[in-house]
């Protein structure tokens, strides 16, 4: 959405916000709540109140109502058949689900960018335990998300394993999610296990409490560093450095060439021949995995990034 009006954002925007601002919920996967949990609990109006008086968010945002932020510490309320607006709670009614930023959760809003010779990736810790969450370990590979599911049941996977589901990146496949894995990885770290998920595709906030690289750029359809990945090799992902990196030795990975993955399958059928043309043009996760390339923000009129 922003490279269409010309606005560069980048990973690295986001994870400085998360590191100054603190994480005031606890809805799943973050913990059991849901949202009707959240709303009871003081919902919207309360987490807008606490940022703004914080000075976390900017107030003088033009919003829906016309006004600034503020309106967004309203709740609506039906005064017989009439729609009005009030103030929202100014404490939270049960803070195991939301808190004031004086009581945060974290200082944090876990979010990390992962560098290193396997490229650039995003992993989101608030749900993972600090003692999970730096994995060193063997890979085994997997070209989908079925396989990883085979592999588990056949008991393949019950050890300490770092598990690559590659050619699932924008270009490849269009970046299915890949929620599928969290439930066997999660069975994998139950027993013990040092266990995490690197991927050029995408998973959605369900996560949960399994360390994931995911996002990982350039993606290996373009020959991206997870192509040169071979089974066994350790891989170190390490969140609170901001690291990913495969622990081969320079000439070794110099050597290999890349690996090549028959994607027909994923290309025909329910319609999806007419999406070869966004897949030839898309770009790379971390611009938003979008048509809209070729050229610098900063050089369209009134642009900027």
């Amino acid at each position: 959405m922003a490279a269409a009006v010309g606005i560069t954002i980048t990973w690295d925007d986001f994870a400085e916000l998360s590191t100054v601002i603190p994480s005031l919920t606890r809805i799943y996967p973050n913990g059991q709540a849901d949202v009707n949990h959240f709303h009871a609990a003081g919902g919207v109006s309360l987490l807008v109140r606490e940022l703004l008086g914080a000075g976390l968010m900017h107030a003088d945002v033009k919003s829906a109502f016309g006004t600034d932020m503020h309106a967004y510490t309203q709740e609506p309320f039906l005064d017989g058949d009439q729609l009005v607006w009030r103030e929202g709670t100014r404490e939270s009614l049960d803070e195991e689900v939301v808190r004031p930023v004086a009581r945060a959760f974290s200082p944090t809003g876990g979010l990390a960018v992962l560098d290193g010779n396997l490229g650039r990736g995003v992993i989101k810790v608030s749900a993972v335990k600090p003692e999970s969450r730096y994995v060193e370990a063997p890979v085994r590979i997997f070209d989908d998300q079925s396989q990883v599911k085979a592999a588990f049941e056949g008991g393949e996977l019950d050890r300490d394993v770092i598990v690559v589901v590659r050619f699932q990146g924008p270009r490849a496949n269009g970046m299915p999610e890949l929620h599928q894995l969290t439930p066997f990885l999660g069975v994998l770290q139950d027993r013990g296990h040092r266990v995490a998920l690197v991927t050029d595709g995408r998973m959605s906030g369900a996560s949960g409490k399994v360390p994931a690289a995911i996002h990982v750029t350039p993606e290996a359809v373009d020959a991206g560093p997870l192509a040169y990945l071979r089974d066994g090799d350790v891989v170190r992902l390490d969140p609170d450095k901001g690291e990913l990196r495969a622990l081969v030795d320079a000439d070794e990975w110099a050597g290999r060439e890349p690996a090549i993955c028959d994607l027909d399958h994923y290309h025909h059928g329910m319609g999806r021949e007419l999406f070869a043309g966004f897949r030839q043009l898309v770009g790379g996760a971390e611009e938003g995995a979008a048509v809209f390339g070729g050229f610098d923000a900063a050089d369209l009129p009134g642009g900027h990034s």
